[in-house]
C-alpha cells in the first residue's frame, strides 16, 4: 500500500467516527445478482500461498533486500508469477511503463472463456518498498491472487464471466502501475469492466477484518462471506484512495476488496471483537525491513485467501442483467459548503412501464475537493431516499461511482432527485453529472 498524509488527518478521523455513529442502513441493500449454477467455491490452501510468499522473500533476499520497482527483486518478482500462469494456461501479457527513469512492469492474466463484454478482474500489487522484502505488503495479496487464479485453472471453470487477474508495479511509488493500465484501456474496453477486486495488506500480524464499501455487491459478498464465518467485518477506511482499486474507481469501473489494516492502531474494541493486542498497530513492519515471512498471520491470510475465491466464484458466475433504459443530467449543480442546505439534480423518467428493477444502477460523478464531507442520496419520486455515499474516502477528491440499489418497490416514472449534502465546512464541488438505468 502506497504511503499518504492526508492534509486534514483529523478532520479525516473525526468524520470516519461519524460516518459509523450516524450512517443509517440504505433504504434497500443491493444483494449479490442471481447465480447461475456456480459450483462450490475451493479452499485455497495456505500452505500453497505461504510458498508463494517463501518464494519472494528468497528473492528479496537475493536482490538487496527488496522488491522495489526498478529493482532486479521486482523483475524477479514478475518472472516467478507469470512463470506460474504460463503453465497454468492463462494468456500472460507483461506491460511495460517508465517511472522514476526506470522500466516498470504490470502482469495481467486472462483465464480463457467468459463474456469478454463482461470482465471481472482481480489484483493486487507485486512491489514492496525499498526498505524491505514488502511480504505483508504486499506478497500477500499477491501471491493470494496468485494462487485463486492457480485454483481457477486446477477446476477447469468455465465462468459466466470473462476472468483477469492483475499484478501491479510501482504502486508504492503512487498507484504508477493501475493508473498506466487503466489510462491506457480504451473507453470501450472500461465499459466491459463488472468490477475490480482489490487486495492489498491481507495477512497483517495484528489483523482486522476490513472490507471495502465501494461497489454494494462485491461489499455484500465479501460480508457473506465472513457472514458464513461467524467473523464480524467493519468497512475500510485507512486506504482508501491508497491502493490500486483507486485507479478503477476514478474512470467509473465498480470497486471492491479486502485489507486487515497497516499503520493505524487496533482500539480495544476491535482486540475483543477480532482477538490480536489493543493500542499497537495492525501491522507494526509497515514499510520496514521486518516485512519479512514471520510478519504474517496465518489465520487471517488463510481467510482472506478463501474469500478471494468465494468472491470470483460468486461473481464470476453471476448472470449479467442487461441494461434497461437510461436518463441522465448533465446539468453542473454547485454544492455550496457546510452549513447550507443539500443541493438537487432531477431527472425526468418516462415512458418506462411499471415499477423500477431490483437491480436500478445510478452512476454519480461528483467533483469535490474533499469527498468525506459529502451525503449523497438517490429519492424517489414518492420522497422514499436510498442513500449513494455517506461521508466515506477521506480526503480523496472526488465521487465516480456506480451504485446498485434495490428499486422495485417505487413507480419507474416520475421525478428522481440526486441529493447532495456538504456537511462540513472547507470544501467545496459540484455535480458533474449523474445517470440512472433501469
Amino acid at each position: 500500500m502506497s504511503l499518504s498524509v492526508s492534509r486534514r488527518l483529523a478532520a479525516v478521523t473525526a468524520l470516519a467516527v461519524a460516518g459509523l455513529l450516524s450512517a443509517t442502513a440504505p433504504a434497500a441493500l443491493a444483494t449479490p445478482t442471481s447465480v447461475a449454477a456456480a459450483p462450490t467455491p475451493p479452499d485455497i490452501p495456505l500452505a500453497n500461498v505461504k510458498a508463494h510468499l517463501t518464494q519472494l522473500q528468497s528473492i528479496a533476499t537475493a536482490n538487496g533486500g527488496n522488491r522495489a520497482h526498478g529493482k532486479a527483486g521486482y523483475k524477479a518478482s514478475i518472472d516467478y508469477v507469470k512463470a506460474k500462469l504460463d503453465a497454468a494456461g492463462f494468456t500472460t501479457t507483461l506491460q511495460t511503463f517508465t517511472s522514476s527513469g526506470a522500466t516498470g512492469y504490470n502482469l495481467i492474466a486472462d483465464w480463457p472463456g467468459g463474456d469478454p463484454n463482461s470482465v471481472l478482474m482481480s489484483g493486487a500489487h507485486l512491489d514492496s518498498v525499498s526498505s524491505g522484502a514488502g511480504i505483508n505488503d504486499n506478497g500477500s495479496g499477491s501471491a493470494a491472487v496468485l494462487e485463486t487464479a492457480l485454483a481457477v485453472s486446477r477446476a477447469g471453470l468455465t465462468p459466466t464471466k470473462h476472468l483477469r487477474f492483475g499484478w501491479w508495479g510501482a504502486e508504492e511509488l503512487g498507484l504508477v502501475g493501475s493508473k498506466y493500465y487503466v489510462t491506457n484501456l480504451p473507453t470501450a474496453e472500461r465499459a466491459k469492466f463488472s468490477g475490480y477486486l482489490n487486495f492489498d495488506m491481507i495477512g497483517s500480524p495484528n489483523p482486522g477484518y476490513f472490507v471495502y464499501d465501494d461497489d454494494p455487491t462485491i461489499e455484500q459478498t465479501f460480508k457473506n462471506y465472513y457472514a458464513g464465518l461467524g467473523v464480524p467485518t467493519e468497512i475500510e477506511t485507512e486506504g482508501d484512495g491508497r491502493s490500486d482499486h483507486a485507479s478503477f474507481k476514478n474512470v467509473g469501473i465498480p470497486v471492491g476488496g479486502l485489507f486487515t489494516g497497516a499503520s493505524n492502531s487496533k482500539t480495544a474494541a476491535q482486540a475483543t471483537k477480532w482477538g490480536g493486542t489493543s493500542g499497537q498497530a495492525f501491522d507494526r513492519c509497515y514499510h520496514s525491513s521486518c516485512d519479512t515471512t514471520a510478519n504474517i498471520n496465518d489465520t487471517a491470510l488463510d481467510r482472506n485467501s478463501d474469500a478471494i475465491a468465494y468472491a470470483i466464484w460468486n461473481l464470476g458466475f453471476a448472470t449479467p442483467v442487461p441494461p434497461g433504459p437510461s436518463f441522465e443530467n448533465t446539468a453542473d449543480v454547485n454544492i455550496p459548503d457546510s452549513p447550507a442546505a443539500a443541493v438537487n439534480s432531477p431527472i425526468t423518467v418516462s415512458g418506462v412501464a411499471g415499477n423500477a428493477p431490483a437491480t436500478t444502477k445510478v452512476d454519480v460523478n461528483i467533483v469535490h475537493t474533499y469527498s468525506g464531507d459529502l451525503v449523497v442520496d438517490l429519492v424517489a419520486p414518492d420522497g422514499s431516499v436510498y442513500n449513494l455515499h455517506n461521508r466515506t474516502g477521506g480526503s480523496a477528491d472526488n465521487i465516480v461511482k456506480s451504485v446498485t440499489v434495490n428499486a422495485s418497490s417505487e413507480v419507474a416514472n416520475g421525478v428522481w432527485n440526486l441529493r447532495v449534502k456538504d456537511a462540513a465546512a472547507q470544501d467545496v464541488g459540484y455535480i458533474n453529472s449523474w445517470k440512472i438505468t433501469f
